[in-house]
């Protein structure tokens, strides 16, 4: 049964190919999200994948984001780059602007960013790398939303850069006792343990961590990654209890602008 109470983002990463390789996991998951992370051309993705990858969100209507990382194709930028600020202001604004390019030419609008991988997980416990992050992002545009890892960091980065930003949650992934992701521990490829999980965060605001106990953590988003092999179940059985929202739509709703 659909539940309507609690409004949250679903949200999928497209455009994880680059020349030959393509990515056929992808698009299948797209008819069930509100969000899409577009690559930007520096962990993956082509201009014209990325391209192909903005006409299919404008095809099903969802919010388009860019999904930015480091410049690592090789490593598919999993591997962690320390970079000065003015580096690191560069790097994204770099991405966004090849991504609001081929948007613009499609005429559609990018709503927020997302960092990719090393990128994410290093803006989730260092608070001036994810506020070079934010910075930056702001400096393009100052509606843009920041999606990152829920937290502390990332509300006190959101008051820092007074950037909106977007707490995310995995279903899969195994969290510790202070709401942050166990990188030491594989993700969870399970149906049930999922379902479990966005229940608790629909009912309780929290998620069980790995020493069993509930951890309350905010949730505006939640990724749904495709190295799971079963993440088609996994989505499907998320639409069937609750229907994703875009963020921009609930803050909206929440305004009253809507």
């Amino acid at each position: 049964m659909t539940n309507n109470n609690k409004n949250i983002d679903f949200n999928c990463d497209l455009a994880q190919s680059f020349g030959i390789y393509k990515n056929q996991k992808e698009y299948p998951l797209i008819q069930y999200v509100s969000s899409v992370n577009v690559s930007c051309g520096f962990h993956a993705g082509d201009p014209l994948t990325i391209k192909e990858a903005i006409l299919k969100a404008k095809e099903y209507n969802v919010a388009i984001g860019a999904h930015i990382g480091f410049d690592d194709i090789q490593g598919f930028g999993l591997k962690n780059m320390d970079l000065k600020p003015e580096e690191i202001e560069a790097v994204v604004l770099y991405q966004i602007g090849a991504l609001q390019a081929l948007a613009k030419s499609c005429n559609v609008e990018i709503e927020f960013v997302r960092p990719h991988g090393a990128m994410y997980k290093r803006a989730a416990y260092d608070f001036d790398f994810s506020l070079s992050i934010a910075k930056a992002i702001k400096k393009f545009d100052k509606w843009l939303i920041y999606y990152g890892a829920t937290g502390e960091i990332l509300d006190r980065v959101s008051q820092e850069a007074e950037i909106r930003v977007a707490h995310e949650v995995q279903l899969n992934r195994i969290y510790n006792e202070d709401g942050t992701i166990d990188y030491t521990s594989n993700s969870v490829s399970n149906v049930d343990f999922a379902s479990n999980r966005l229940n608790n965060l629909i009912k309780n605001s929290g998620i069980r961590n790995k020493e069993g106990s509930l951890t309350e953590v905010k949730c505006d988003t939640i990724h749904f990654s495709t190295t799971s092999d079963n993440m088609n179940e996994i989505i499907q059985k998320a639409n069937e209890i609750l229907k994703p929202v875009p963020v921009n739509y609930r803050k909206a709703s929440v305004s009253g602008w809507v």
